[in-house]
């Protein structure tokens, strides 16, 4: 890699809301990795979710720069959101490629139950040639099947992946979306602005 590249940081996610566990990783590995920045890109029309179980991508989007505010290293991408039809990770790889001037090396941040559907994505093979994967284990998982299904993706179709461990933090989407809608706290498990909008918007609630 030349001096002048740019190591960049991608994660994806429905972030239906995004929740203090997505910074904390994102944060972690763009210090243990030494990213350049972390680009948060929150889906579209995925082909694998139901439209009517996600939220409105524009209230996503929002709740994920109320999110990112303060923090010179993280930036949201409106890439999948405005684009129409189904969203692919190869389609958004290869637009943030043409979008990015500047010699850009990108890392895709996963979780590590992710390396057991890569082979289902779409182009996987020109997905393992345009980017490189950084897997996030928690404590506790199965670092053994972890580290072989490593191996194995890296042998057999030449993709390059790295570990990451990262801190145990109990907190999801699913549970951020029950609380609200039992009209319990969410205090620290989303950012205060993103707990704002939530109420000044009324998500997640039943109307």
């Amino acid at each position: 890699m030349g001096n002048s590249e740019k190591r960049v940081g991608i994660l994806g996610g429905t972030f239906d809301p995004i929740h203090i566990g997505h910074l904390i990783i994102a944060e972690q590995i763009r210090e243990e990795f030494q990213l350049d920045k972390v680009i948060f890109i929150p889906s579209g029309n995925p082909p694998h979710k139901k439209l009517q179980t996600v939220t409105d991508a524009e209230h996503r989007y929002n709740m994920v720069c109320e999110a990112l505010k303060g923090n010179p290293y993280f930036e949201v991408s409106r890439i999948e959101i405005d684009r129409k039809g189904y969203t692919y990770t190869i389609d958004t790889l290869n637009d943030l490629k043409e979008q990015n001037q500047e010699n850009a090396h990108m890392y895709y941040i996963i979780g590590a139950d992710v390396l057991y559907d890569l082979l289902t994505w779409k182009d996987y093979t020109k997905v393992f040639e345009v980017c490189e994967f950084i897997a996030a284990l928690r404590p506790g998982k199965d670092r053994d099947g972890f580290r072989e299904r490593i191996r194995y993706l890296e042998k057999n179709f030449s993709a390059k992946i790295h570990e990451a461990d990262i801190s145990l933090i109990e907190v999801s989407s699913t549970m951020v979306r029950e609380r609200v809608k039992q009209n319990r706290s969410v205090k620290y498990l989303v950012p205060e602005a993103v707990e704002d909008y939530i109420k000044r918007n009324r998500l997640y609630r039943d109307n």
